[in-house]
């Protein structure tokens, strides 16, 4: 099974997103994100035995919760940089309850001998990936243009083990298991 922790977006969030991405599509042949798959991962777990699943839920469980927080999605950028970009991102802008979610999550899968993440972490949703040399200059005019570049504020109430099961026509997310972020 390959896994991930992550955050999941309200609908209003999603629909805000959904409205940008609509606008921006047309705009770059580059592989864009369905809206329905925007998260914020706290951790990439990677290929696990589905026989050791119950483990792995049982580690998660034990974080302690660092309470709900504030999240904001605001700004676009591009990872690795501007000028060789990969990623095209929408920013988080939370308080230091999510980068201290990310640590205990690393934390805890570290205990069950999964690597830990060699960059800090950077919150993001990735809005689409650059797979291959394209022009990105009309996206950029139209990035440019945005009446503003916050798309929605939400309360974190929880995080969620995903299955991620890779197809052609893009990867589907399942929700495993959900852990409250607040006794």
């Amino acid at each position: 099974m390959r896994l991930f922790v992550a955050i999941d977006l309200p609908y209003e969030v999603r629909r805000n997103l959904e409205l940008l991405l609509q606008m921006l599509r047309p705009k770059a042949g580059i592989q864009w994100s369905p809206p329905s798959n925007l998260h914020v991962t706290t951790k990439f777990i990677g290929e696990w035995p589905e026989e050791d699943l119950d483990i792995l839920k049982q580690a998660l469980a034990e974080i302690p919760p660092p309470g709900e927080f504030r999240v904001d999605i605001q700004g676009l950028g591009w990872f690795p940089d501007e000028k060789n970009p990969r990623v095209f991102w929408a920013g988080i802008r939370a308080d230091e309850s999510l980068p201290r979610l990310a640590r205990a999550t690393e934390d805890a899968c570290e205990t069950l001998g999964i690597a830990r993440e060699d960059r800090p972490y950077s919150p993001h949703l990735t809005l689409a990936r650059i797979r291959r040399p394209v022009d990105l200059s009309q996206l950029r005019k139209a990035i440019a243009a945005l009446p503003s570049d916050h798309f929605g504020r939400f309360n974190a109430t929880h995080f969620h083990l995903y299955e991620s099961k890779l197809r052609p026509g893009g990867s589907i997310y399942t929700k495993i298991a959900s852990f409250p972020l607040a006794k």
